[in-house]
């Protein structure tokens, strides 16, 4: 289908991107990579009345490690944050969303505002305990991923506030899994789990599973942690810890998995997830 008609602005500054969307107001829109907004367009699912292109925007792209933090922006794409391994999870994540396209084109600051929960780098996000930060009309603010993802797709982002960069802790020492299960390569995940682990002499110093496609948002799976957390890492303890990878959830039946099956995928694939985290 064609979108509706609507007007377009790309800005050569922060500032004036920030001015057009309050001038626009919730009928206006964030253009960045496009592969989240687009397709709701040309399905008339989203219809906004004013686009802002934020492509010529400086400063909201690359990576660079900052205090103790890997600083990311906005309009960094998959493709860079796949190729950037010392990113950990975060790289090995974003090497697996849709095709090479889509990593081209896409960014973080798009998937993270979006707020799908089927989308890969939001449970990222949790599992690092990442913050955004947003910039409005009445300044900068911070915000945790814990914090960023209300309802399906839905945000702490106001309609008139830029997603500016991401600020990722550098998980030094911590090893890292990621499993997701899909139909086809490029298809959205049934369900995804992404883990990283600390370990201490084979005891798990401390572990954080995160989980997509499981409920509206992106979920932490805390009794899996919780399970796990000051446990010897065998295979037996990081087993029996996987079986609580479905507590608490409310996974989406859909066309090609029910809730039940869903759930059991969680389970599965966050057993192999911490397997693959702690070099099992």
């Amino acid at each position: 289908m064609i979108p509706a008609e609507f007007d377009y602005t790309a800005p050569e500054t922060l500032q004036e991107a920030i001015s057009a969307l309050a001038e626009g107001g919730e009928d206006a829109k964030l253009l960045a990579g496009g592969h989240s907004l687009l397709p709701l367009m040309k399905l008339r699912l989203a219809a906004p009345s004013l686009l802002v292109d934020i492509r010529r925007v400086a400063g909201l792209h690359g990576v660079e490690r900052q205090n103790g933090d890997w600083r990311i922006g906005a309009l960094t794409t998959h493709a860079t944050l796949a190729r950037s391994a010392q990113l950990g999870v975060v790289a090995t994540v974003a090497s697996t969303i849709a095709d090479p396209q889509v990593r081209n084109r896409g960014t973080i600051g798009g998937s993270l505002a979006h707020g799908d929960a089927a989308a890969d780098l939001p449970a990222a996000m949790l599992v690092c305990e990442a913050e955004v930060t947003l910039q409005g009309p009445g300044g900068q603010r911070s915000v945790a991923a814990a914090d960023l993802f209300k309802d399906y797709l839905t945000t702490a982002v106001a309609p008139d506030e830029v997603l500016t960069e991401v600020r990722v802790p550098a998980l030094d020492g911590w090893g890292h899994g990621h499993q997701k299960f899909n139909r086809r390569s490029e298809d959205w995940a049934m369900v995804g789990v992404c883990v990283v682990v600390k370990s201490n002499g084979g005891t798990c110093e401390d572990v954080r599973v995160g989980l997509t496609n499981m409920g509206p948002v992106p979920l932490r799976a805390t009794a899996v942690e919780e399970a796990l957390r000051g446990r010897d890492l065998t295979a037996e303890s990081i087993a029996a810890a996987a079986e609580h990878a479905a507590d608490g959830t409310n996974p989406p039946a859909e066309l090609n998995a029910t809730a039940d099956y869903k759930r059991h995928l969680a389970r599965v694939m966050t057993r192999r997830a911490i397997q693959q985290a702690v070099g099992g």
